[in-house]
Formats: C-alpha cells, sequence, structure tokens
C-alpha cells in the first residue's frame, strides 16, 4: 500500500462535477482506492462518498492505493487533483 497527502486546489472543494472526475479516474484504477480525510476513510470509487465526506478547497487529504498498480494508479489520481480535477 501508498499514499500521497496533498491539498485540494479547487476553491469549491469536491463537489459534484470533480468528484465524479475523481470517482470516474479511480474506477479505472486496477488497485484499491481509498481517500483519508479528517479521520474518515471513504470509498474513492464512489462518487456519492466522496461527496458526503464534504472536501472543502484547501483541505488535505490522503489518497491510498493498495494493489498490483498501486504506484501507476497513485500518479493517476495525485496528477489529476493536482490539475484541479478540470476546474
Amino acid at each position: 500500500m501508498i499514499e500521497k497527502t496533498l491539498t485540494i486546489k479547487n476553491e469549491s472543494g469536491l463537489h459534484m462535477r470533480p468528484a465524479g472526475e475523481f470517482a470516474k479516474l479511480a474506477t479505472k484504477c486496477t488497485s484499491d482506492v481509498k481517500i483519508i480525510h479528517k479521520e474518515k476513510t471513504i470509498n474513492a470509487k464512489s462518487v456519492l462518498n466522496i461527496m458526503a465526506a464534504g472536501i472543502k478547497g484547501g483541505d488535505e487529504i490522503t489518497i491510498q492505493c493498495d494493489g498490483d498498480n498501486e504506484a501507476d494508479d497513485l500518479q493517476v489520481l495525485v496528477d489529476a487533483v493536482e490539475s484541479g480535477l478540470g476546474e
């Protein structure tokens, strides 16, 4: 298992569209993907779980990947978050 902590750059946080983009990318990952936010562990392949977490701009999250392709999966997700998830 590997993980990386980063800050959400989107001012409006992970609302419907960026949460959907993240979940779509996570679903394509072969590893198990979780988001850790304020001591909660979230299934990152579920847009509803991501939105329910209330992740706001400036919040820190930890993306955790566990599986055969974990390093590549983590890099794809980190790049997406750092680029603003299309916002």
